[in-house]
């Protein structure tokens, strides 16, 4: 889940100093802290995304477009080098770009028996096999062949040093048009500042009241969180569940699966309970996991007898946390990353990304809606906290101190006693095209990190689709995972909707 930081018009503390951090490494010949760590031993991950087409995919139209638009951006157009002058260390410098290289055409049937097994199976074999270090860290690879879905499929995969997630998902979108106008960059939700305009002496008396309370709470919330990452990082960690990865397992070859749900019914739950997309989403992942554990410790119960359909096998007290990415960086608009690949200006690029530990409650709940109602409480609470704010600037002075090794190794121990990764973004409010193509779906995932599970939700039109990348000896039954997150939806869609009858017949009630 990609939370993004406000950026305060007056100059907040936090966001001059991002700003500063930002600049120093925009101006550094060598690779930043954030990349160097991405290129560590124990800490090497890959971004994948996965774009549904409904028509077959041309190759010298995708060649075309991606030379006027990706091949301009410096990231996109590097490779790295050790530098003598840097002891050393390595650094990013242009080269020409080879368009074989980087777009592959696998030769296929395009009339197979099984499209999407064999989409299935090609995206995880690319997770044996890393990229080449002698060419830019980035590829795109073809395939027309129809799935349940679409009619090809285009699977994009890039280096997580390149960029964090939310910037690359914001760079694949300015590679995009509107199907509806092939002129127009894509339209993305934005967030509405909320003003008071009164400035009467009892408001301003409250006003501040309530920022000093809010100061406090702030520091409290950041301690208690430093240092339950602290203890995480020394002895702190998760239950051992069904879906927590044993040692080595960011070394396994990972599988993809994703399921498209409705975006409108999320809308309604939010809309509803007076929430965030991010506490909806969070409340029916914590739910669906609830669901689909408690199922696999029946299974492990009764191993003779088959799982239960009904009761609760779940041991009491379970700590099961969530690493959850959070985007420090003030957004990037989509418009300045067309005009960076168009003009080769120099809109800042990187990773800007703390980590957040997030408790997930694994329990069946009674009303469904607890779930969510439990989400927006844990997530006001991480939000007035500065947790992503120390663990980036922490990785940073680290990776400076000891080196990637070293901090690569931290970050490596602190995912190793969590259980999963989730993260969460918003895509376009309409219809896109990939240079002409029209997409149907899109689902980014990321791998090479100690967990065995990694799950994301995105958005794109009224359809949101949840993409799981996944250990297949940990979770051999992914799609009942997928239904189990499917029907939590349903549930709590069905209860807001119950709830709402129930306020309009009161109401009813209460005028005669």
């Amino acid at each position: 889940m990609y939370i993004k930081t406000r950026k305060d018009p007056d100059g907040d503390t936090s966001s001059l100093l991002l700003n500063f951090g930002a600049e120093m490494e925009d101006q550094q010949p060598s690779l930043s802290p954030a990349a160097r760590l991405f290129h560590s031993p124990k800490f090497s991950c890959y971004i994948v995304i996965r774009m549904g087409c409904s028509i077959r995919i041309h190759p010298e139209v995708i060649s075309a477009g991606l030379k006027e638009t990706l091949y301009k951006h410096p990231r996109f157009s590097s490779k790295m080098v050790k530098d003598r002058n840097l002891c050393g260390k390595k650094r990013w410098i242009q080269v020409p770009i080879n368009m074989e290289d980087h777009v592959i055409v696998p030769n296929m049937d395009s009339d197979m028996e099984d499209a999407d097994q064999f989409v299935r199976d090609y995206i995880s074999h690319l997770t044996k096999s890393p990229l080449d270090l002698s060419k830019p860290l980035w590829e795109v690879h073809i395939l027309n062949v129809k799935t349940s879905d679409a009619e090809a499929v285009a699977v994009i995969r890039i280096h997580h040093s390149i960029g964090d997630g939310a910037s690359l998902m914001s760079l694949l979108l300015a590679c995009t048009r509107k199907t509806s106008d092939p002129d127009a960059l894509p339209s993305v939700p934005t967030k509405r500042k909320h003003e008071d305009s009164s400035s009467s002496e009892s408001s301003v008396f409250w006003w501040l009241l309530l920022a000093i309370w809010s100061a406090v709470t702030l520091i409290g919330n950041t301690l208690v969180d430093i240092v339950l990452f602290v203890a995480t990082i020394l002895v702190l960690k998760d239950t051992k569940t069904p879906i927590k990865g044993p040692p080595g397992v960011e070394l396994t070859a990972k599988r993809f699966l994703h399921r498209t749900v409705s975006f409108d019914h999320i809308k309604q739950v939010k809309n509803a309970m007076n929430m965030t997309i991010n506490d909806v989403v969070l409340g029916v992942t914590q739910a669906g996991l609830s669901r689909y554990l408690n199922c696999r410790y029946a299974g492990e119960n009764e191993k003779d007898e088959g799982a239960k359909k009904k009761g609760h096998n779940l041991p009491k007290s379970i700590r099961l946390r969530a690493n959850v990415l959070v985007n420090l960086r003030p957004a990037v608009g989509i418009q300045e990353l067309a005009d960076m690949m168009a003009k080769k200006s120099k809109t800042k690029w990187g990773n800007r990304i703390g980590y957040v530990l997030v408790p997930f409650t694994i329990a069946l709940q009674d009303d469904p809606l607890d779930y969510v109602r439990g989400a927006k409480l844990l997530m006001d609470r991480k939000k007035h906290s500065l947790e992503a704010f120390c663990t980036y600037l922490s990785a940073n002075l680290l990776t400076k101190l000891i080196g990637a090794k070293g901090a690569g190794a931290v970050a490596h121990r602190v995912l190793c006693n969590s259980t999963l990764a989730f993260t969460n973004l918003i895509g376009p409010l309409e219809e896109i095209s990939y240079y002409g193509h029209p997409i149907t779906y899109i689902a980014p995932n990321v791998y090479g990190h100690p967990h065995a599970l990694h799950m994301h939700f995105q958005s794109y039109v009224d359809k949101m689709t949840i993409s799981l990348a996944f250990d297949p000896d940990l979770i051999p039954d992914p799609e009942k995972l997928l239904d189990d997150l499917e029907e939590s939806l349903k549930l709590i869609r069905d209860a807001v909707v119950e709830k709402e009858l129930n306020i309009a017949k009161e109401g009813r009630s209460s005028c005669v």
